[in-house]
């Protein structure tokens, strides 16, 4: 199952774009975060889609900036999310741990 992850960090900004291109993806389920920004810990939406996430399921989000707040946090929760038997898409950056050859090991 491929469960999308959005995200936008004032009330000014919207969800629709990413909304729109996660179920273009083919999520089943969207999880959101409005009005947080990436660096806040306390994050339920994404808690909620981790949460969510079985063995062979898919995260996938709209882009890395709305799922970590900086490069040793994404390393952190897409090595969580492979060890936990889950992958790990971003579609604007054409990241996509479950292709052959992605190989993405961070231990």
């Amino acid at each position: 199952m491929k469960i999308g992850y959005a995200r936008v960090s004032t009330d000014e900004q919207n969800l629709d774009a990413q909304q729109d291109a996660l179920r273009a993806a083919g999520c089943d389920q969207i999880f959101t975060d409005e009005g947080v920004t990436g660096a806040a810990v306390q994050r339920p939406g994404l808690d909620e889609a981790l949460g969510a996430l079985h063995d062979g399921d898919v995260l996938v989000v709209w882009k890395l900036d709305r799922l970590g707040r900086s490069l040793a946090h994404l390393i952190e929760l897409i090595d969580g999310i492979g060890k936990a038997g889950a992958g790990f898409a971003s579609l604007s950056e054409s990241i996509d741990t479950t292709t052959a050859g992605a190989g993405w090991s961070f231990t």
